[in-house]
């Protein structure tokens, strides 16, 4: 019995004739940031992101919540407040409500950017008991007040072509890389054995686990070397009493972040006003972080993207208050995951998300993460930051550098972006406002990046540079649709 012939996307058959109107299509497969992948290799995939940014979610809230004089309950509370309120976020990054969303595998949390002006209003305050809820007004406002803003601020993209985003995807990289280190010596800088050889040997035989696992394993192990490299490398720890179970043991089963715990919400003007301007911060971080991990999964943001993303960012930042937590923002460092594993499903980070509500929701899982010891960390965080940076140099090699101009684009924007990581003191004498925004060098990397080449590139000389631009965003526009079966774009395959 003859078999029918299948008709191809072409409306012609298997052989190569004509096929009839109406002929079976074949859907397209879809592009790797909407797959969906098993779902215990989405568990552990997922819950690998949460361990690579699980120390940055709870590191602010315990540095405000000690600033503020809270109990050891408390304290425990606030943090897991965060960790709820961060994969509630993630749940609107990824998987995205009509325009909010930028529907990539991005994990969002609380971003570090507010914890100084956080502090400046915890040491203001008459009462202490105050500091919290004048905290979680300003958010709101500052959060309801990106939401509007976020279309506007999103036109910016115009202006990163990749001299722009490949700058700022290594000024990423290199940012993060003091976090590994100082992972790496200890969790307290005032420890004895802070920066220690116990620590540092830690560091090193995670980093060799995981650099063992990406040369030696295949498949599934292979993408999740990272999670059984800080698995392997606490056990390592263990003899050496580099464990701490203590978080294990005094954590409740279940616990939920009732609404206003800490009190109503309270309006301050100069509290509002710190924190719009970290606001302003995190939206330049979040779109040079969409720009970057656009280009890794193939799937370049554009101006309705980093839109919808800002949205996301915002409207978490707005919401999370409501549940004790602070301001979210899409986290970098995921960002080095996802380059390295070149597993780019949205759906993978979704998972993590659901796994930051659980620990949210339910401390005892939160504390499991929390066993990690921080040098483990930061063994695995060099491979995850050193991704980012490897990352921009790539984008940077298409960038169009043979021209004098785009050298001296990346030249001084890099040299402005690194002042925060080489003389952390540079801009001692600067006002505290202006401190918040000069010392994230990935803000003034980026804005330098653009204004340079906006400078350069386009003032007074609008076709040459119109020229320019267009071809040195062509060799972009093709790598940033992979062929099937290679990797992310700027990630070599094995």
């Amino acid at each position: 019995m003859a078999m029918k012939p299948r008709f191809t996307r072409q409306g012609t058959t298997d052989d190569g004739a004509s096929g009839e109107a109406g002929a079976v299509v074949e859907p397209p497969a879809p592009h790797p940031v909407d797959e969906r992948l098993p779902a215990l290799r989405m568990a552990a995939t997922g819950l690998q992101h949460v361990a690579a940014m699980y120390a940055g979610v709870v590191a602010p809230p315990l540095i405000v919540g000690a600033a503020v004089g809270l109990s050891a309950t408390d304290l425990t509370f606030l943090t897991g407040a965060c960790l709820f309120t961060a994969g509630l976020a993630t749940f609107l990054q990824t998987l995205g409500i009509g325009k909010i969303g930028s529907r990539l595998p991005f994990v969002n949390g609380v971003t570090f950017a507010g914890v100084a002006p956080m502090l400046a209003v915890a040491q203001s305050a008459k009462d202490k008991h105050d500091a919290l809820p004048v905290i979680f007004g300003a958010v709101i406002v500052a959060g309801l007040l990106g939401f509007v803003a976020a279309p506007f601020f999103s036109r910016m993209v115009r202006f990163f072509p990749p001299v722009v985003t490949g700058t700022v995807i290594t000024l990423i990289g290199v940012s993060l890389m003091p976090v590994a280190f100082d992972w790496m010596q200890g969790p307290d800088a005032t420890a004895k054995d802070y920066g220690s050889l116990k620590n540092l040997a830690l560091a090193g035989a995670t980093l060799v686990i995981v650099l063992l696992l990406r040369r030696l394993a295949t498949g599934f192990v292979k993408q999740i070397s990272v999670l059984l490299g800080m698995v392997a490398g606490t056990l390592v720890a263990l003899p050496f009493g580099a464990v701490d179970f203590g978080p294990v043991e005094h954590a409740d089963l279940v616990g939920f972040p009732a609404p206003f715990h800490f009190g109503a919400p309270q309006f301050a003007g100069a509290a509002i006003v710190s924190m719009c301007v970290v606001m302003v911060v995190s939206m330049t971080e979040s779109t040079a972080d969409m720009l970057a991990l656009g280009e890794i999964v193939g799937r370049p943001a554009d101006e309705r993207t980093i839109a919808a993303g800002l949205r996301a960012d915002t409207l978490g930042s707005a919401l999370s208050p409501l549940f004790n937590g602070f301001m979210c923002s899409a986290f970098a460092q995921n960002i080095g995951l996802v380059a390295m594993t070149r597993i780019r499903s949205r759906f993978v980070v979704a998972a993590g998300g659901g796994f930051l509500v659980l620990m949210g929701l339910c401390p005892v899982a939160a504390s499991l993460i929390a066993v990690v010891p921080r040098p483990v960390l930061g063994g695995a965080g060099i491979v995850l930051f050193g991704s980012v940076a490897a990352s921009g140099v790539q984008t940077l090699v298409r960038a169009g550098l043979d021209k004098d101009n785009n050298v001296l684009i990346v030249a001084v924007s890099l040299a402005v972006g690194l002042i925060p990581i080489a003389a952390p003191d540079f801009y001692h004498a600067f006002p505290a406002q202006a401190k918040i925004v000069l010392d994230s060098g990935i803000s003034t990397g980026c804005v330098t990046a653009a204004v340079l080449n906006l400078l350069f590139n386009h003032t007074g000389r609008r076709r040459v540079a119109d020229a320019e631009v267009t071809s040195s965003m062509e060799p972009a526009a093709e790598i940033a649709a992979p062929k099937a079966g290679t990797g992310a774009p700027g990630v070599p395959t094995s």
